[in-house]
């Protein structure tokens, strides 16, 4: 297995959204569907999804992380991500990297996953 390149410095951990893209809010609301089974808070919220990137032919490609890698669903969970994205009008293809890197804190929750798990 071959090492990743670290990032250089003041490079982002995590690549930038494509916030900009008129499906973009879309795609954040189809995340929002996708529950882990163990968590009362669906992904997005609990930060696991990295980034979206959508392109010019609305191709969307999401990097997402889990919890814990010995998650019970981590062979399951992309999958139930793409299959909620891809029925969105306008959207051509979809496809979900699972990433560890930069590993999931509990600090990338939203607020509102703190407050629906008893954090704040």
């Amino acid at each position: 297995m071959t090492q990743a390149t670290p990032p250089l410095e003041g490079e982002p951990l995590i690549k930038p959204s494509s916030t900009d893209h008129a499906l973009y809010d879309s795609v954040v609301e189809a995340c929002r569907t996708v529950y882990d089974p163990e968590i009362p808070v669906n992904i997005y919220d609990l930060g696991l999804v990295y980034t979206i990137e959508i392109n010019d032919e609305n191709e969307v490609g999401v990097t997402m992380t889990l919890t814990a890698p010995g998650c019970p669903v981590a062979g399951e969970m992309p999958g139930w991500l793409a299959e909620a994205i891809e029925p969105l009008a306008g959207v051509k293809q979809v496809d979900v990297q699972l990433t560890w890197e930069p590993p999931w804190g509990m600090d990338m929750m939203s607020d509102e996953a703190r407050l629906e798990l008893g954090f704040m």
